[in-house]
């Protein structure tokens, strides 16, 4: 599996203020099961970063910028909290963040600035000298609950499978105009081959909406220094990706299964639709 991860979370959040005035909107709860299989909640951005962990990633970049502390100072280990707990007889929350001490303890994390919010292309960019190697992207503020991971298992073996430059998921939108947006020929059984990609297009070119998760090679970083801002000024990554295609280099994608669930927490209905998804998911499990 590939073991590097850039996770952008330096977005304002303007769309879910005023909470996200002082907490970052990748911290926003979801519900989630405990170690022991209660329910409980946890940061989205939490869900994530233990998402990436059990396929494998060992190394993250999590690109935040001004106000994201609350996310720094929750990815730093804190045993006097633990011990505090230990004596008020608190043994399932010290079980539920041991866990997940242990698996921040067992990886390298490394904070990368985005000093303003440029688009997720920019804040995929910052990572550029830091990353040589094939590598996932996955938006902090968004979440894909599937059997056994299998998504991530099938979009990686399909980026290898084929030699792509990059990969990524989309799914099937009945209105796509606020993703970015994709032209597809079939590939290789359930893989596409993406002969466009276009961001926020007022007339889509077909209703399969990119998903944001991804794996890319290194060559992305070029394309993305070669692109100018795009939709709302910023530089777009669904651009860089088009770049890639321009210079005919292999592009595809892998749709989600039926039973895949994809939900983000952009607007405050998406981040309603979060918690009624995560919950009734935890709920059809018991």
């Amino acid at each position: 599996m590939i073991r590097k991860a850039v996770i952008p979370a330096a977005g304002l959040g303007t769309r879910l203020l005023p909470v996200t005035k002082e907490m970052p909107k990748e911290m926003l709860p979801i519900f989630a099961k405990s170690r022991d299989g209660r329910l409980c909640i946890k940061p989205l951005l939490q869900a994530v970063f233990e998402h990436l962990y059990d396929v494998g990633v060992r190394e993250f970049y999590f690109i935040v910028g001004r106000g994201k502390r609350a996310i720094e100072d929750h990815f730093t280990p804190d045993s006097g909290f633990l011990d505090e707990l230990k004596e008020m007889s608190k043994s399932e929350a010290i079980s539920s963040l041991g866990v997940f001490y242990e698996k921040v303890e067992d990886s390298t994390i490394v904070f990368v600035n985005q000093p303003r919010p440029a688009g997720f292309g920019d804040a995929v960019l910052k990572s550029k000298p830091l990353i040589k190697e094939d590598f996932l992207v996955y938006a902090g503020d968004a979440y894909v609950i599937s059997p056994e991971n299998d998504y991530l298992t099938r979009l990686v073996a399909a980026y290898r499978d084929t030699k792509a430059k990059a990969a990524f998921v989309v799914k099937e939108i009945e209105n796509p105009t606020r993703f970015g947006v994709i032209e597809v020929r079939s590939l290789k059984g359930s893989i596409l081959e993406v002969r466009r990609a276009v961001e926020k297009p007022e007339k889509p070119p077909s209703n399969l909406a990119i998903m944001p998760v991804y794996v890319f090679d290194p060559a992305i970083f070029e394309a993305l220094q070669k692109i100018e801002p795009g939709k709302g000024g910023e530089l777009q990554l669904t651009d860089g990706i088009q770049k890639l295609i321009e210079w005919k280099q292999r592009v595809i994608a892998i749709k989600l299964r039926p039973e895949d669930i994809w939900f983000d927490i952009g607007t405050s209905e998406a981040f309603w639709g979060a918690l009624r998804l995560s919950y009734q998911h935890l709920q059809e499990e018991t």
